[in-house]
């Protein structure tokens, strides 16, 4: 299991709702792309670590090794708009180009962390069965299931295989490296399909009818939480209001 769904299910916030979470995660989230960047997308990525770090109770290491994987994104991004090509010389600096680049990066960066409370706070195996009441096909569900699911075994098979061609001294050398490599891709190729085959016979043996059945825990939607949500992103939306001049 990964580390970031290690830490939904071990989340404070596990037994709420997804719609609860979804109010406040993906609410920031639009706020964060919305709102001007400064100093709106500023206040949403520090209330978002607050919120995570405090009552959702993430780990902090924890955080920040899911959080530099977008972050470099993010920074990668907003680099492209520090230099101009053509014009007078091939490459050079853009006009306003550190400005604009500082705005994309607080836009992104916030709404990383936005989607990053939801992830951290809610498991897929909560979310997804519960789409299909929201209008989602049940096969598009069934299929991103079994994904979710068969994907682990994969990691799985595919840090055994690894191990085992360290210990054969399979990455003593560059070439040995390559070869090991194209194993690995080849042994996990041919799992994935003896994987599949396997489930595809297990769902005929038990009468699959085309739907996946699986137990959700019960959870009502929060109102005085999704109200507190509705509250503090309203908050925000005012005090983003109120300082952009001052700050401007």
């Amino acid at each position: 299991m990964l580390p970031i769904d290690e830490a939904a299910h071990s989340s404070r916030w596990r037994r709420r709702h997804p719609v609860d979470k979804a109010v406040l995660g993906l609410g920031l989230t639009v706020l964060a792309i919305s709102l001007p960047p400064w100093p709106g997308a500023a206040l949403v990525m520090m209330t978002a670590l607050t919120v995570m770090l405090g009552p959702a109770g993430v780990p902090g290491r924890r955080l920040w090794r899911a959080y530099r994987v977008p972050l470099g994104f993010c920074v990668t991004g907003a680099a492209t708009l520090l230099v101009r090509v053509g014009g007078d010389g091939f490459v050079g600096l853009a006009e306003g180009g550190p400005q604009r680049a500082g705005e994309l990066l607080l836009r992104t960066s916030a709404a990383s962390l936005g989607v990053l409370l939801f992830a951290f706070t809610t498991p897929m195996s909560d979310l997804l069965p519960r789409l299909v009441k929201a209008g989602v096909p049940a096969p598009v569900v069934d299929v991103a299931l079994v994904t979710y699911r068969m994907s682990f075994l994969l990691l799985d098979s595919v840090r055994s295989v690894r191990q085992a061609q360290a210990a054969r001294l399979g990455h003593t050398t560059r070439a040995a490296a390559w070869r090991s490599l194209a194993g690995l891709g080849a042994t996990a190729f041919v799992r994935a399909f003896d994987r599949a085959a396997r489930l595809q016979n297990g769902l005929a043996g038990r009468g699959y009818d085309g739907t996946l059945r699986v137990l959700v825990p019960k959870a009502r939607v929060s109102a005085r939480f999704t109200t507190a949500s509705a509250a503090l992103l309203a908050a925000l939306i005012t005090l983003t209001l109120v300082l952009e001049g001052p700050l401007s």
